[in-house]
């Protein structure tokens, strides 16, 4: 930790308040935790929830997780029989992932929960459609 005083406060304060990248990371602290809690009682956090969503579909390309977080999410997943495992048919290095049916189930027991939480928070986001496409062009 630097000196105390070495940086003036208001130059603390502007970065605390115009800082994007702060911002951005502090609003998803918050929304993780929150979703995390509403998706609690079905044993996931927002992360394996949506993989779970990504693997429900024939195409899960929109995750953006680097190889360790998503092998960390998948681990437990698999554990619990949600999602299965196994050597690519073309290239044995490679893993397929695949739902299960118990892991369907669980998505449609948890989805009235993520639903419920989205819909309470996206009011108190100004031009929630304009916000997402922000955050989509960056993610780019």
């Amino acid at each position: 930790m630097s000196k105390p005083g070495s940086l003036p406060p208001e130059t603390a304060h502007r970065i605390r308040d115009t800082c994007l990248c702060l911002n951005v990371q502090r609003a998803a602290r918050s929304l993780a935790r929150r979703f995390d809690d509403a998706l609690r009682p079905h044993g996931l956090t927002h992360g394996q929830f949506s993989l779970l969503v990504a693997l429900s579909r024939p195409v899960a390309a929109m995750l953006a997780m680097d190889r360790t977080t998503l092998t960390a999410n998948v681990k437990p997943l698999e554990r619990r029989g949600l999602v299965t495992v196994a050597a690519s048919k073309d290239d044995r290095r490679n893993r397929v992932l695949m739902l299960t049916a118990a892991g369907h189930k669980l998505i449609e027991a948890a989805l009235p929960a993520w639903r419920a939480t989205h819909d309470a928070i996206e009011p108190a986001v100004a031009d929630a459609d304009g916000f997402r496409a922000g955050l989509r062009a960056l993610a780019n």
